[in-house]
């Protein structure tokens, strides 16, 4: 009988013992960057800078064009539009040029101008050769009206952003989210990138140094990220269980205390 309580002790023990452990996520899957795991192996501190790939404006984009110079003959280029809310999201939208179907946009008094597959700033000296046709001493203004990347999954603040900027790293796109939770799986992040042709996924490890040099270490427009929970997440704590621990000894103390009558 005497060792039948012992057992019962030691079982009781190491359960309680197992679930405080399961709380716990392994520091080694919440850093980012770390150390080659071969120790004696120096850590790189140079790192070659990643090519980025300009994007290549698509159909059904929004351009924002402007035409800026003193000649009030300037105005003929712009858009009719809300001006007082010329500089918010939705101005910004309402006052854009969208590529149609065939690759074009249509714009004031200079008429189709094909953009499809250009870089923003083709596209930008094209429509300055065009518009000097008309007015001397102007400049022209394009930007991408549509720049945005979707975080999804093991995010503190998933949702879809608006990137104002040529371009930006994974990282900055990561800490505009609120960076990732503690049972991201970071190792394995799925990446969305939409194309002409269709989607593509790609796998990144941001555990990994390597990153810093890879192909999808910048976003492009559109983007999705998605982050994976651990699988142990719907076991685990969002926070340190101090009061659950707390609770846990006492739970203990008391049984323990049953079994000795």
């Amino acid at each position: 009988m005497r060792t039948l309580l012992i057992l019962k002790k030691t079982g009781l023990v190491i359960f309680l013992a197992a679930i405080i452990l399961s709380s716990c996520v392994p520091m080694k899957r919440i850093r980012y960057l770390q150390d080659p795991k071969d120790k004696k192996e120096e850590t790189k501190a140079d790192f070659q800078k990643p090519e980025f790939t300009e994007y290549l404006v698509h159909k059904g984009d929004n351009l924002y064009i402007r035409v800026n110079s003193l000649d009030d003959k300037s105005n003929y280029f712009d858009k009719a539009g809300d001006i007082s809310n010329y500089y918010t999201e939705a101005g910004i939208y309402l006052n854009s040029y969208t590529v149609n179907d065939s690759g074009y946009v249509e714009f004031p008094l200079i008429g189709k101008v094909m953009v499809n597959n250009l870089t923003i700033e083709r596209i930008q000296r094209q429509l300055q050769e065009k518009v000097n046709e008309y007015i001397k001493n102007t400049v022209v203004i394009v930007k991408l009206a549509n720049f945005r990347v979707s975080m999804v999954g093991e995010f503190n603040n998933p949702g879809k952003y608006v990137i104002y900027q040529d371009k930006i790293n994974i990282f900055e796109a990561i800490s505009m989210a609120g960076d990732m939770t503690d049972f991201a799986k970071r190792n394995k992040v799925l990446l969305v990138r939409q194309s002409e042709k269709g989607v593509k996924t790609y796998r990144i490890n941001l555990n990994d140094y390597s990153i810093l040099e890879s192909d999808y270490y910048y976003l492009m427009p559109n983007d999705l990220v998605y982050v994976e929970p651990l699988k142990g997440k719907q076991f685990a704590f969002s926070e340190f269980p101090y009061v659950l621990i707390l609770t846990t000894i006492t739970t203990t103390l008391l049984l323990l205390n049953y079994f000795n009558q």
